[in-house]
């Protein structure tokens, strides 16, 4: 698969199966555990392990989507056109970022 978009698409969807498994399986553990999870001395809280799990999955959630949103640009003939400005999108910039919906130059 050289696609970039197809790389970044197949990348994002694996992110999301990990950090599901991982979030099923604290949520698991939390469960099964009668630990006081307020005032755990070992540091961070069920809790906050699950908030952080939650948060990448909603980044990588968001990630996917600009992906998808960068496919269908890609099949009306809109994908490497700045949505701000509407000059091209440098090549180097969407090496970087495939998604990018911006010029450099407007994303700044």
């Amino acid at each position: 698969m050289t696609d970039p978009l197809e790389r970044e698409r197949a990348a994002a969807l694996a992110q999301i199966e990990a950090l599901t498994r991982e979030f099923d399986e604290v949520v698991a553990a939390s469960r099964s555990s009668n630990a006081d999870d307020e005032h755990d001395p070992e540091g961070a809280t069920i809790a906050f392990e699950r908030q952080q799990l939650a948060a990448l999955l909603d980044q990588t959630r968001r990630r996917l989507a600009d992906v998808d949103a960068a496919l269908g640009r890609r099949e009306t003939g809109d994908y490497g056109v700045c949505e701000t400005c509407g000059r091209p999108i440098a090549p180097e910039r969407l090496a970087a970022r495939p998604a990018a919906r911006t010029c450099i130059d407007c994303a700044r």
